[in-house]
């Protein structure tokens, strides 16, 4: 998320007639602060939302205002499902973040995907993390109610299974106190606006302070 600066283009030269050479754009600082990493689908990459307004910035915005010197990578791609996410779990682990926040699913239930699946590439997703030291955060989500109570009951269980099996701390449902709050959903019933991000990283602030140094 950081940006590079630029040094500001030389003007024309008057007396040749021919505008200046090209400027050689100022190299970026790498940064090198330990990483939380945003792992996620639309919901995390902050789909419609404005540049800035995503989770994981205003997530960055508080972990700043508190003095902990963090850099939250935001690693949403929209319309991934939990295979998506399995398949590129490998950049992640090379990112080598301290926590890891996933939160995958909702597509893999609205498209109706067998549960059993979904579960599968969660375990798989926690399981190589963890193996590589990496802490795991879960966000959570359910599904509109005409999906079935069946369905949507095991659906939901899946995010209980995974905390309780691998210990890990979970936020049950990533849009509490932002779905139905006038002003924090976009008019397609599904994403947050950026008030409604700003709802989410307070949601998920206080599952990853623990793992976090000052």
């Amino acid at each position: 998320m950081a940006t590079a600066c630029k040094s500001a283009a030389p003007a024309p030269d008057a007396n040749s007639g021919h505008a200046a050479a090209n400027p050689i754009p100022a190299a970026t600082t790498p940064d090198t602060r330990p990483t939380v990493v945003c792992f996620g689908d639309s919901l995390t990459a902050g789909y419609m939302a404005g540049p800035g307004e995503s989770y994981p910035d205003a997530l960055q915005s508080l972990l700043d205002h508190d003095g902990y010197h963090y850099h939250v990578i935001n690693e949403g791609i929209s319309g991934n499902t939990t295979k998506d996410g399995l398949d590129r779990l490998s950049d992640i682990l090379d990112e080598k973040p301290v926590v890891v926040i996933i939160a995958f699913g909702g597509n893999d239930g609205l498209r109706g995907l067998p549960i059993s699946s979904t579960r599968d590439n969660l375990n798989k997703m926690v399981e190589q993390l963890q193996a590589s030291g990496i802490h795991v955060v879960l966000g959570g989500i359910t599904l509109p109610r005409n999906y079935g109570d069946d369905y949507i009951r095991q659906f939901d269980a899946t995010y209980q299974q995974l905390a309780r099996k691998y210990h890990v701390p979970l936020e049950p449902f990533l849009l509490r106190n932002v779905y139905g709050v006038p002003g924090s959903m976009q008019e397609d019933g599904i994403h947050a606006t950026a008030r409604g991000n700003a709802q989410v990283a307070h949601n998920l602030l206080p599952l990853i302070l623990p793992y976090l140094k000052k």
